[in-house]
């Protein structure tokens, strides 16, 4: 009877173990971001406050009606700040999600449940981008959302274009956690996220150099520019979202270090959507071919 009883207790363990580090694993990547981002907004709510509250009553009884549109312009320009970081948490939260989600099922068998079921192997790579896109535009509507709103509550300001801006930056999330997903079918977790940090780190450092290529008309930085959002647009829509969202005055004068001088075209946004298009479909097509 007690070798029964110590079988089932062992059989009980062995269900347990492979099946639930990967997805225990996930969930904590998870609630890690969600901890992180609401600490971001709670640092930024009352950083702004303290930098606005101050910026006002100055700006009041030093140079009246002039130094409220300088009030305004400097509101802008620290929205932009919170939402550019946004945009870098949004990016690794996406990574986070795709890097061990192949990857790791296949390596601790737990892929062999679902694809030994009635289930295409597409529909599983499909289901599994459907729902981190659903979970990343949750995030992203809490990021880019609180961001946003936290200022207008607290100043009143509202930026321009806002809807399309909040869009290009979910768009950015969902294409890094795409691209992370397609490594994540012939990449191991670790290898998927140096390769795809990796990217974007050149996509961030490229989108630098031509936006200081483009203030001092040195066409070969800009061409560097161009060439890395061709490799992976990521920045590229940050910068669109930058340009519909920043100010006219600050976009004429070049007063934000947030905004940007060379503005990728809509041409460029398409292009971005046909990579993710092409990187799932990667996904798809290897995930299909490679041995379980």
């Amino acid at each position: 009877m007690k070798h029964w009883e110590r079988t089932a207790d062992y059989e009980k363990d062995l269900d347990y173990c492979p099946h639930d580090f990967p997805r225990s694993h996930s969930t904590t990547h998870r609630s890690y971001g969600l901890v992180l981002g609401l600490l971001f907004l709670t640092v930024f709510s009352l950083g702004f406050r303290m930098v606005y509250v101050n910026a006002y009553d100055r700006a009041s009884e030093e140079t009246g009606a002039f130094g409220s549109i300088m009030v305004n312009e400097g509101v802008n320009v620290l929205m932009l700040a919170g939402l550019y970081a946004v945009t870098f948490l949004s990016a690794a939260m996406g990574a986070l999600l795709g890097a061990d989600t192949l990857s790791g099922e296949i390596i601790s068998g737990t892929i062999q449940t679902i694809v030994t079921k009635p289930v295409r192997r597409s529909n599983v790579v499909l289901g599994k981008w459907l729902g981190f896109a659903i979970l990343l535009a949750g995030y992203s509507l809490l990021m880019s959302g609180g961001t946003v709103l936290s200022v207008w509550i607290q100043s009143g300001y509202a930026a321009r274009n806002v809807l399309q801006g909040l869009l290009l930056i979910y768009l950015e999330s969902l294409l890094i956690m795409t691209i992370s997903l397609s490594c994540s079918s012939f990449l191991s977790g670790l290898a998927t996220g140096g390769v795809v940090f990796g990217l974007y780190g050149m996509s961030f450092i490229g989108g630098w150099v031509e936006q200081i290529g483009a203030v001092f008309q040195n066409q070969t930085a800009i061409r560097v520019g161009i060439v890395t959002s061709l490799i992976i647009p990521s920045e590229a829509l940050w910068r669109r979202a930058a340009f519909e969202m920043q100010s006219p005055i600050s976009g004429a004068l070049g007063m934000s270090p947030f905004g940007t001088t060379s503005v990728p075209s809509p041409l460029m946004i398409g292009y971005a959507v046909f990579y993710l298009v092409v990187a799932l479909m990667a996904a798809v097509s290897i995930f299909n071919q490679r041995d379980l």
